[in-house]
């Protein structure tokens, strides 16, 4: 028999931007975070220890080599479009993508079952979304876990247990509310599931207090890898700083944090990051004031990829999502249309998936990465500030998008270019 469920009051979801609306019971709100003091409580004398010491031991942290085949990673919606999507994450050429299912609708586990069966040989990812319902009755969800599980264990590389842990509306409002969620899938693996790969933390944001409770407690538990939702949009450019740190330093400083943790491995996985596109309210899930335009987005987005590359810290990152009106690679309000980042996303991933990188160089803003793909030497160029690089003749020059560039003067700035050298090994 079938069991449907829906989220309950307060709780509702946005079909829209794919995200629970906000809590609007105030009261509600205030009462849940007291019952919650205790934890809040923790959270911060952890911080205060923590934090600190990981930025003190950030540059000792030494760099792993990243697997580039299967570091870049595409979120999906099964429901959305299928026959398309599949299309489309075979041209993308992607091995990994990113699927999730909301534990109130566990009734389309069959359906998600079968499109997993299409995706042939891809390496799956499932991020398994909470609801309060389950947060609050653990015996539910170990029910509704098992039952995933044994589905599924055969088919998913990785389960991301929880997501978005540190917003109330997505149902958690405490990290040891999370930390009594995690147990409950771990103590099924040890029990059950010996083979399954739990990954778990789920903190959107530069919220690392949150991060340091999830790596650095009592609980009974163990993480294969940690999961974060490193979000940068709302400082604009992924090389912008928030409170003295960018992009690679917020990495740098979350892998120290899960290095120093005895709670997982040195892995981690980015498993949601975007930009949302302005002038598609109500599908953008932020204000118009954190959106950017189409070219922005793409430019933004492959930077995000290069830099966390570049840091050989990071396991994968999964771009949030590939069809989505307000922040995916495809709009689909009327038809399908391919926006400009699609084809970014395409050369990235056939051009870098089987590429080792080499160095990079930052120097007053501009960036220069190097990577050797296919025993020839690529160099990737972009600038915070315009400027002009001489195109010479034993460049081959190509455009972000895969385009070819013949002009003798190259134009640097916001959109990466491909620089391919010529007999330079």
């Amino acid at each position: 028999m079938v069991i449907i469920r829906l989220m309950k009051e307060p709780y509702r979801w946005d079909n829209y931007s794919d995200q629970p609306y906000p809590l609007q019971d105030k009261v509600y709100k205030k009462k849940m975070r007291k019952s919650q003091i205790g934890s809040l409580l923790k959270t911060f004398i952890i911080s205060l220890f923590i934090l600190p010491l990981s930025i003190v031991m950030t540059p000792f942290v030494k760099r792993k080599k990243i697997n580039s085949n299967d570091f870049f990673c595409i979120g999906v919606d099964f429901e959305r479009n299928p026959n398309e999507t599949l299309k489309m994450i075979e041209e993308l050429g992607v091995n990994r993508i990113l699927l999730r299912i909301k534990l109130w609708e566990m009734d389309k586990l069959p359906l998600l079952k079968d499109f997993i069966f299409l995706c042939k040989d891809k390496k799956v990812t499932l991020k398994i979304l909470q609801d309060r319902e389950h947060v609050e009755d653990l015996s539910l969800l170990k029910r509704d876990l098992e039952t995933i599980f044994t589905s599924l264990n055969q088919h998913v590389d990785i389960f991301e247990i929880g997501s978005t842990i540190n917003r109330a509306k997505w149902g958690f409002f405490s990290v040891d509310e999370f930390n009594r969620f995690f147990q409950v899938a771990y103590d099924l693996k040890v029990s059950k599931f010996s083979h399954v790969k739990l990954i778990g933390g789920g903190v959107i944001d530069f919220e690392y207090h949150f991060s340091a409770h999830t790596l650095f407690n009592l609980f009974k538990y163990r993480y294969d890898a940690i999961s974060s939702l490193l979000y940068v949009d709302r400082r604009g450019a992924p090389e912008n700083m928030q409170m003295g740190f960018n992009l690679q330093d917020k990495i740098a400083l979350l892998s120290t944090m899960v290095w120093l943790s005895p709670k997982s491995v040195h892995e981690l996985h980015v498993t949601e990051t975007n930009w949302p596109i302005s002038n598609t309210a109500p599908y953008a899930p932020t204000s118009e004031h954190e959106c950017v335009s189409e070219e922005l987005y793409a430019h933004y987005m492959l930077r995000y990829y290069l830099l966390s590359l570049a840091s050989q810290q990071v396991d994968s990152v999964s771009w949030h999502q590939l069809i989505a009106p307000g922040y995916g690679l495809i709009d689909n309000r009327e038809g399908i249309r391919k926006r400009e980042a699609f084809e970014v996303y395409k050369f990235m991933v056939q051009t870098l998936k089987n590429s080792q990188f080499l160095r990079l160089d930052i120097k007053r803003g501009y960036y220069i990465l190097q990577f050797l793909v296919d025993e020839k030497l690529l160099q990737i160029h972009w600038s915070v500030r315009p400027t002009t690089l001489k195109n010479e003749d034993y460049f081959t020059v190509c455009s972000s998008s895969g385009k070819s560039i013949k002009e003798e003067t190259l134009h640097v700035a916001s959109s990466p270019l491909y620089i391919f050298i010529k007999d330079a090994i």
